[in-house]
């Protein structure tokens, strides 16, 4: 895993660079979390999709709950970036929604995008 850090509007995000899954649960995000902190000196995470379980896209499992509760409990904001168009889960796209109106939480389709939304 390696991290590209970015600043915008004064504020810094590490995008997420990796050939791997990296959030896999609530302490692997925790992990990923901390390091950007230490490495790249921000709490905010610009993340593909792809670096994501797919169990966190898959509401019942509860997965996207505990890594989403961890990472705003240590005071982080993330931007998960991605094409979300083949779920048909309507709980998931209106959970997609609704994190895309709060300030911590965002899915949106490309890196430039999520970058946007941390730094606005």
């Amino acid at each position: 895993m390696k991290f590209t850090k970015i600043e915008k509007n004064g504020i810094i995000c590490a995008v997420i660079k990796s050939n791997e899954i990296v959030i896999t649960d609530a302490q692997s995000a925790l992990d990923v979390l901390m390091a950007a902190k230490y490495d790249a000196g921000t709490k905010n995470i610009v993340i593909s999709k792809e670096l994501i379980s797919e169990d966190f896209f898959i509401l019942s499992t509860g997965l996207a709950g505990d890594v989403l509760q961890k990472i705003i409990n240590y005071e982080g904001r993330i931007a998960i970036y991605g094409d979300y168009s083949h779920y048909t889960s309507k709980p998931l796209h209106d959970f997609i929604y609704e994190s895309n109106k709060g300030k911590d939480v965002f899915f949106v389709a490309t890196e430039d995008e999520a970058i946007s939304m941390l730094t606005r």
